[in-house]
């Protein structure tokens, strides 16, 4: 039996390492598949997307994933032009979604909104990132990424590096993180350090150093995972502009590095990676966007199919 079958994704919490060990494996699977054999895995079944907030990589990769497993997407890209403007509430629209779909993405600004649309919807809900609470898909891949390109997760020195507040990739990778043997390294401004109401949960996960300075212990670490200051979430632009541009990572730090780090993104990126970064062989970020296609492909390939593909 598939235990993910008709399953919501709502929070990597619920993942332990067994199921995201199995979700690597699926993963693996499907990136071996030629297009013909990939194109029967969900063959007649539809996506429906609800994105509150802007996405590229998050939206896209869904409609790809979902394309390239025999299956079709629709849904609302730019809230301004569904009838959210004229004041349909979110039960409303999650209803009407989930009568078009087999299985809902859902992007929304506030806190909670995955798991009221879970309550809400009786098709499977994705959150695709959910206020400043979690991502857990991202987190997948993100693990994958690691997986893949070190070739295990258990023993490696992991930095992350940036706005660990409002970054909700952060959480989301913690929080999976603690399913292995890892050493963490956070590195941000002081005003931008874990907020203190999720810190209790991680710590029952893993342990965790904090540091506001980006050369310590930099030449220790097997993979540096960046994040961009998250302008759109700060109460207060003059709080911001404080923090804005703290770190870049340059072909200066990089050398400081060791040589088969490597160097993570959830993107977008402003101007925290050098771009005389993306061609050196540490520059894994395109490539962990990537793997994102392949596994939502996965998971839905699992949420869709009784008895797994």
């Amino acid at each position: 039996m598939n235990e993910f079958y008709q399953k919501d994704i709502i929070s990597i919490k619920d993942f332990d390492k067994e199921k995201l060990e199995k979700i690597f494996a699926s993963t693996d699977k499907i990136m071996q598949l030629n297009s013909v054999e990939r194109r029967e895995i969900c063959k007649g079944n539809t996506l429906a997307y609800l994105f509150y907030e802007p996405s590229t990589r998050t939206r896209l990769s869904f409609d790809s994933a979902m394309a390239s497993i025999g299956g079709n997407s629709l849904g609302i890209s730019d809230i301004t032009s569904s009838s959210a403007q004229k004041g349909e509430s979110l039960a409303d629209t999650v209803r009407i979604m989930s009568i078009y779909s087999d299985v809902l993405v859902l992007r929304h600004t506030l806190d909670g909104s995955s798991r009221f649309a879970a309550e809400i919807s009786d098709k499977p809900v994705i959150n695709a990132g959910s206020g400043t609470e979690e991502h857990p898909t991202q987190a997948i891949q993100d693990l994958f990424t690691i997986k893949k390109e070190k070739k295990k997760i258990d023993g490696l020195k992991i930095g992350i590096i940036g706005d660990l507040k409002y970054g909700r990739t952060v959480y989301s990778l913690l929080y999976g993180l603690g399913n292995y043997d890892v050493d963490v390294r956070l590195i941000s401004p002081e005003s931008l350090r874990v907020r203190s109401d999720s810190v209790y949960e991680i710590k029952k996960r893993l342990s965790y150093t904090e540091s506001t300075d980006i050369e310590e212990n930099i030449d220790e670490l097997d993979v540096l995972y960046v994040t961009r200051i998250q302008k759109e979430r700060f109460p207060d632009e003059e709080e911001y502009l404080k923090v804005k541009g703290s770190y870049v990572v340059g072909l200066d730090l990089l050398k400081k590095m060791k040589d088969d780090s490597i160097i993570l993104h959830p993107l977008p990126r402003m101007n925290e990676i050098s771009t005389d970064i993306d061609n050196t062989k540490n520059a894994k970020y395109f490539e962990q966007a990537e793997y994102g296609k392949h596994i939502r492909a996965a998971l839905l390939g699992l949420i869709l199919n009784k008895n797994g593909f």
